[in-house]
């Protein structure tokens, strides 16, 4: 990074360059991400443009019934699927298709130059009704003025049907798999049978995809004869979107849930409670995370007790939950601790007696201790341990070690052994008397200082 003085006197240039590599600052940088924000939004919203130039979905199934089969067709404009019934409702529209079937000036629905409206008087039964489900009457479509066309009322012309559903696969949502059977039956105004051509339905609905097939039947009506009918199997589904994305979301509110897990066993490690309180918001806020994105799947059913809640949504709670518990308790403990520290460190004199817990008075209950080193993973040495190792309870050890490093022993004058001392990096500190030649007297005592404070004499040989 250099200066370079510009020729007017003006402030100086300055020019960014590392290993030939110039160096954007975050202005730009900002600049260029907004751009490609906007990009790729454009480039999403190009999915809803020429949707309307595909040819409609039915055309082709009428120009097909038209031109081999002609006659009545009933086309399900709208499938509603409803889980939580469960039913399906379907919005029919009677139509008619080929020479004679269809009145004059009605052509051109679903861009079909060969089917319109119906030209007969029909009443429709659904599922072997006793009363019609829906009557259609052509003298009552009003004319209009100027191009003299028959106008499509869409109340005078459709009609809608509810069916049961089979919800045996329910719970494996969502891969949950739904199917419907039918049978429609029309007749005229002298009540003779009209044969229905063809039963279509669409395929593709808001969360679902339907597939139908039909075929002749016959009904046999009060007075014994046969009435020909038509039937239609459905089958729904979920379409491959949303299995993806649900699946997607399931994972991710298991990952959540190790993610709490782990948050616990952070927490574990730390000794005080401040680095732990950003462990409980984290792990407090997947807990009120996992709900959310469990309601964000596509057509989610309620908590009734699906395949995808046993093992995704009530185990992912518990855990996050619990991790939840395991750091509170944590930072209870930690606090209890710091409490007690305190408490000891005010009271601690250096004159005050040593008081040893004895096992008719114990100065912390098992149970506390063992809650406590199993949540921590911290143990506690043995009081007879501590004593064995010259270490006294409530930290007094220190203390008593200090005054032993700064005592120094008089040397007498008549003595003729030159005293020295020897530092060992051991528990204990030796005094050793050695004569001007260095060895060791024969008869002499050495003493030995241990880390309690007591003198222990020894002969030296």
């Amino acid at each position: 990074m250099r200066d370079r003085k510009p020729f007017d006197g003006s402030r100086p240039i300055r020019s960014i360059v590392g290993g030939g590599v110039v160096r954007m600052r975050g202005g730009t940088f900002l600049c260029i991400a907004v751009i490609f924000s906007l990009c790729f939004i454009l480039a999403l919203s190009c999915a809803f443009w020429g949707d309307n130039e595909d040819e409609p979905y039915f055309k082709g199934i009428l120009n097909e019934v038209a031109s081999t089969n002609p006659g009545i067709v009933l086309l399900g404009e709208n499938v509603d699927v409803d889980i939580d019934e469960p039913s399906i409702g379907i919005r029919w529209s009677i139509l008619g298709c080929g020479d004679g079937f269809f009145l004059n000036g009605s052509t051109g629905v679903h861009d079909s130059d060969s089917c319109g409206l119906p030209s007969t008087y029909l009443q429709i039964y659904v599922d072997g009704s006793v009363e019609p489900t829906a009557i259609y009457d052509p003298s009552q479509l009003p004319f209009a003025t100027e191009t003299g066309r028959r106008h499509n009322i869409q109340n005078l012309v459709r009609f809608s049907s509810d069916h049961t559903l089979d919800v045996h696969l329910d719970r494996l949502y969502p891969f949950d798999t739904y199917l419907l059977t039918t049978t429609i039956r029309a007749s005229d105004a002298s009540n003779s049978s009209v044969p229905i051509r063809k039963l279509a339905t669409l395929d593709q609905v808001a969360s679902f995809l339907v597939s139908t097939s039909d075929m002749d039947s016959y009904e046999i009506i009060s007075n014994g004869t046969h009435s020909p009918s038509r039937d239609i199997d459905m089958r729904v589904q979920r379409p491959g979107q949303a299995r993806a994305f649900t699946l997607f979301l399931f994972g991710l509110n298991w990952m959540l849930a190790h993610v709490t897990i782990g948050n616990a066993l952070l927490a574990r490690k730390h000794k005080v409670v401040k680095p732990i309180l950003k462990h409980i918001g984290s792990a407090l806020a997947i807990l009120l995370v996992i709900p959310r994105l469990r309601d964000a799947m596509p057509d989610a059913p309620g908590y009734d007790g699906i395949l995808l809640d046993y093992i995704g949504f009530f185990p992912q709670m518990i855990i996050s939950a619990a991790s939840v518990l395991v750091i509170l308790l944590l930072i209870m403990l930690r606090e209890f601790d710091d409490i007690a520290e305190n408490e000891g460190n005010d009271g601690s004199d250096y004159g005050a007696p040593t008081r040893i817990a004895s096992p008719s008075n114990p100065s912390n209950p098992p149970s506390r201790n063992l809650l406590k080193s199993f949540v921590l993973g911290s143990k506690k040495r043995d009081i007879s341990v501590n004593i064995e190792q010259g270490r006294l309870p409530g930290g007094e050890h220190q203390w008593e070690e200090k005054r032993l490093q700064d005592y120094e022993f008089p040397s007498s004058p008549s003595s003729p052994f030159t005293p020295r001392h020897q530092h060992l990096r051991s528990r204990s500190s030796r005094v050793a008397l050695l004569t001007p030649s260095g060895e060791r007297p024969s008869s002499t005592y050495g003493y030995e200082l241990s880390r309690s404070s007591s003198y222990r004499s020894k002969k030296a040989f």
